[in-house]
């Protein structure tokens, strides 16, 4: 049995990764209603008409757009893509949530903050943000489940790989030796639909996604093989020249400096992590390497 009270999920029209779009398909195959909140109107919000959720454009930096997407929410999905206002955004949506009594409000986070503390961070300023806004989250007494995926295989796996793979059959990236077990976006979407739909006995818990199975990049690299039939190697590569080609990509010089420092915490192995959350909460293996590269092969095959 579903509540009639919608259930919010931010970032809904999300273009990397896509958990919101996915996560909304999920819940409404469910049976849940869903209000997709989306910064503005354009195909991706109608296709998320299409699905049958009611879709609400506003901004989560804005208070008065706020009271007007949560009020009659009971369960909360946050998630906001890598932003120097992501803390303000967290505390905003936070105080509203608090003061319409929300009794689910499941948190996207990230991985490494299971290594940070008062005393110990990152040279990311995202992840100084994640951490601060876990903690203001704690503080607001608020019913919170914490989601803390490691590395996308949207990203670093698909997004920045498929052009060295598709032209010299090589995944270049500044990796070193570190071990990493990185996550499909769509896993990640089932774990947090699983949490929605029952949340009894997840609140005030932390989840940490991974993918099924933690190994350097070299051992991904005979799964891009196996996946595209072809020879595929791994070639670490310098960070400096990696940093300035996502310059060049146009990326905003926060995000920027995000993933250079992501980049480094690979080397250091510090996404070298292993969970069987996804298992548990999804009943399902997380997605492998091979079959996701499978799944988007068309990128990586020239012509």
């Amino acid at each position: 049995m579903t509540s009639n009270s919608p259930i919010l999920v931010t970032g809904a029209a999300g273009r990397v990764g896509a958990i919101g779009r996915t996560l909304t398909q999920l819940l409404i195959d469910r049976g849940h209603k869903v209000r997709a909140m989306v910064r503005k109107e354009d195909e991706r919000s109608q296709a998320l008409r299409d699905m049958g959720a009611e879709v609400v454009v506003g901004n989560l930096l804005s208070l008065e757009d706020m009271h007007r997407i949560i009020k009659g929410c009971e369960s909360i999905y946050f998630a906001m893509s890598v932003s120097d206002a992501y803390l303000a955004a967290t505390v905003n949506v936070a105080a509203v949530a608090k003061h319409y009594g929300v009794k689910t409000f499941v948190n996207m986070s990230q991985m490494t903050l299971s290594q940070m503390s008062i005393t110990e961070t990152t040279d990311s300023p995202q992840h100084k943000l994640h951490w601060l806004a876990e903690q203001a989250l704690e503080w607001s007494g608020l019913p919170v489940v914490t989601v803390r995926p490691t590395v996308f295989l949207e990203g670093f796996f698909l997004r920045f790989s498929q052009k060295s793979v598709r032209e010299a059959n090589k995944i270049m990236l500044p990796f070193g030796e570190g071990k990493t077990s990185p996550i499909a976006a769509d896993d990640v979407a089932r774990a947090v639909a699983a949490i929605l739909s029952a949340p009894q006995g997840h609140i005030g818990r932390t989840y940490h996604l991974t993918g099924p199975r933690s190994v350097n990049m070299h051992e991904y690299a005979k799964e891009y093989s196996e996946a595209l039939g072809r020879d595929i190697t791994y070639q670490d590569i310098p960070l400096a020249p990696w940093r300035e080609t996502l310059i060049q990509m146009g990326l905003p010089i926060h995000l920027v400096d995000h993933l250079s420092v992501m980049a480094d915490l690979h080397r250091a192995g510090r996404y070298d992590r292993q969970s069987s959350d996804v298992l548990e909460l999804t009943g399902q293996q997380a997605t492998s390497v091979r079959d996701f590269i499978a799944r988007h092969a068309a990128v990586f095959t020239p012509g």
